[in-house]
Formats: structure tokens, C-alpha cells, sequence
């Protein structure tokens, strides 16, 4: 599997120095094998590109995504020490269905 992404994107429009911001708003990713259905595209910004256009895909449907894609979930065994934020995340978050 192999993952592209980024913490942020650009703003949409040029700022006064002739480039673009952080925008943490949306940014791009990308999956490629792994199993899972490629060669589409999930989700839409708004007309301007500032704002999901469709239902956003969170940090926690990444990785569950990852987890789902490399794992066998229900035979997975979580240690006792992991943070439970991130036991949460591949327990209980659901991965982007359409990659599925």
C-alpha cells in the first residue's frame, strides 16, 4: 500500500506576495494498492476549493483505512499500553467505504 498525503493544503487564493498559504481546510490524498478500490476519485471540495464539497474524510477513516486494508481486524489483538485515542481509532472508526 502506499500513502500520499499532507497535514494541509493551499489556500485558494493567492495571497498578496503572489502565493499561497497553509490551509488546513482540505487537503489531497492519495492510496494505491493495498487491495482496495483505486483509480476513482472519494469525496469534492466546494466551487472555490476552500471547503469539503461532500462529507469529509477524517485522520481517524485514514488510518482505520490502513488498518482495515493491512489487517485482519477482528484478529487483531491491541496491546494494553497503546493510547487509547489511537485504540479507538482502529477499533472503532470505520474506514472510507468506497475504497472497500
Amino acid at each position: 500500500m502506499f500513502v500520499i498525503t499532507g497535514e494541509f493544503g493551499r489556500t485558494p487564493r493567492i495571497n498578496k506576495n503572489g502565493g499561497r498559504d497553509h490551509w488546513g481546510n482540505l487537503c489531497t490524498l492519495a492510496f494505491a494498492g493495498g487491495g482496495l478500490k483505486t483509480g476513482q476519485v472519494v469525496g469534492r471540495s466546494d466551487r472555490t476549493g476552500s471547503r469539503p464539497g461532500s462529507q469529509p474524510i477524517s485522520s481517524g477513516q485514514v488510518l482505520s483505512t490502513i488498518m482495515h486494508s493491512l489487517f485482519d481486524i477482528g484478529q487483531l489483538r491491541v496491546q494494553a499500553d497503546l493510547p487509547k485515542e489511537l485504540e479507538q481509532i482502529v477499533v472503532n472508526q470505520q474506514p472510507i467505504a468506497e475504497l472497500f
